[in-house]
């Protein structure tokens, strides 16, 4: 199969995940680019319901590669929860089915709580957010200054860049 990107245009709702899955069952591999946990995209393989947000569409189907890449800020906690959920139902994820991209961004629980209170302090203005944490983790992964998958492996590293995200927020 070619190259094919799946984009919506309005803001969400328009099918993007059926059109996906459809396209899904002649791919090798299925990525999400870019988004968080704020949407969902419901999936009915042979009877069975599968609901993910986080995942590719692809760890459903057997023989795909799946790829969250670096566009997506991953709530960690709603990932393995959502990956708990999935392998509850037969779904076996593993490094040979799923490849997280090293430098995709971390959303942490100060970006929750800056979304709620930003949400609040706008009154009338709010703009209607999630407050599940995905606005502010773009800013941070936009200022170079977000937690990656990656630095989770670096202790000092780690280390630094929270002392430093902790120091500008």
């Amino acid at each position: 199969m070619a190259n094919v990107v799946v984009v919506g245009s309005q803001w969400g709702d328009e099918g993007k995940g059926k059109i996906v899955d459809w396209l899904s069952l002649r791919a090798d591999v299925v990525a999400r680019f870019q988004g968080g946990h704020n949407a969902g995209h419901t999936l009915v393989i042979d009877g069975a319901v599968y609901k993910l947000s986080l995942l590719p569409s692809g760890v459903v189907r057997g023989g795909k590669k799946s790829v969250i890449g670096n566009g997506v800020v991953i709530d960690p906690w709603a990932l393995l929860a959502e990956m708990q959920r999935v392998g509850e139902q037969g779904v076996k994820i593993n490094p040979d089915n799923l490849t997280i991209a090293e430098n995709a961004p971390l959303i942490l629980p100060l970006h929750s709580d800056l979304d709620v209170a930003r949400e609040e302090a706008a009154g009338k203005a709010k703009i209607g957010t999630t407050k599940r944490g995905i606005g502010p983790a773009y800013e941070d992964k936009a200022a170079r200054r977000s937690i990656r998958v990656i630095d989770l492996a670096e202790p000092d590293i780690l280390l630094e860049r929270v002392q430093s995200l902790l120091q500008h927020h």
